[in-house]
């Protein structure tokens, strides 16, 4: 491989505001930005003047493949995702091609430049639901089987963390939400609050409060754009926004 470069970049929600000086600096200086169709949008007023490669999704190894054969050409390759890259994003597609492909960890040079993850956007929106330990779970079984989610439901409902849910449902996947809400209600109250925001920090968001009792009644209203953050036993809602105090000794305030 030759000197070229790979950037891991994630746009964050959405929002230009919230994507990073580092990654809009990092896209301005590479050669080429491939992306999912959805995300080159995002930033298609910053790709004059560079190679571009849209894939749809489903692609991402071919997208990884795609980025480390232009670096090994000597580009700068600009490689973006939504939200994070290294959270459910193409940083672990593109480090797993360099492992296969014999990386020596310096040629090309990978860059992951941080962002706003989809969890934390919804989080901002919600209130302050993220204040205690919590964990992400992504729903989609196209990668992980069906029966790890599973294990990993029961163990964060057990556990008493906070669970960012993503990728909760599709329209292929219509009974996981069925099922993952059950696996929490076997150790958490029905009055357990839960977030849904669909579209974090974009022009057409949209954010609702529940509980684990009624969230199937929301069911409907949930897609690939949205994120489920459901509250442990401390969380509570008050004015509006869900809260988690910071620790399990501060008494609620009412």
């Amino acid at each position: 491989m030759s000197d070229g470069r790979i950037y891991l970049i994630g746009l964050g929600p959405g929002d230009r505001g919230l994507l990073t000086p580092d990654a809009l600096d990092a896209l301005g200086r590479c050669d080429a930005i491939i992306g999912y169709d959805g995300y080159m949008e995002q930033v298609r007023d910053l790709t004059d003047g560079k190679q571009l490669v849209s894939m749809p999704l489903g692609k991402e190894m071919e997208r990884a493949a795609k980025a480390c054969e232009l670096a090994a050409s000597g580009m700068s390759v600009a490689v973006i995702s939504s939200g994070d890259a290294g959270v459910y994003g193409m940083a672990g597609p593109v480090f797993e091609h360099l492992a296969a492909s014999g990386w020596n960890g310096s040629a090309p040079a990978v860059t992951v430049v941080p962002a706003v993850s989809a969890a934390q956007a919804a989080a901002s929106v919600l209130g302050a639901p993220l204040m205690q330990d919590f964990c992400a779970i992504s729903l989609s079984d196209l990668m992980t089987p069906w029966d790890t989610i599973r294990k990993r439901l029961d163990a964060a409902a057990h556990g008493d963390f906070v669970i960012a849910l993503y990728n909760p449902r599709s329209q292929r996947r219509r009974k996981q939400i069925i099922e993952a809400r059950g696996i929490v209600m076997r150790h958490r109250a029905a009055e357990t609050p839960v977030g849904i925001v669909r579209n974090a920090c974009r022009p057409d968001q949209q954010a609702a409060l529940t509980t684990l009792g009624e969230l199937e009644r929301h069911f409907e209203r949930i897609d690939m754009f949205t994120t489920l953050i459901i509250g442990n036993s401390t969380t509570y809602i008050h004015g509006g926004r869900m809260v988690t105090p910071r620790g399990y000794a501060n008494p609620r305030e009412v």
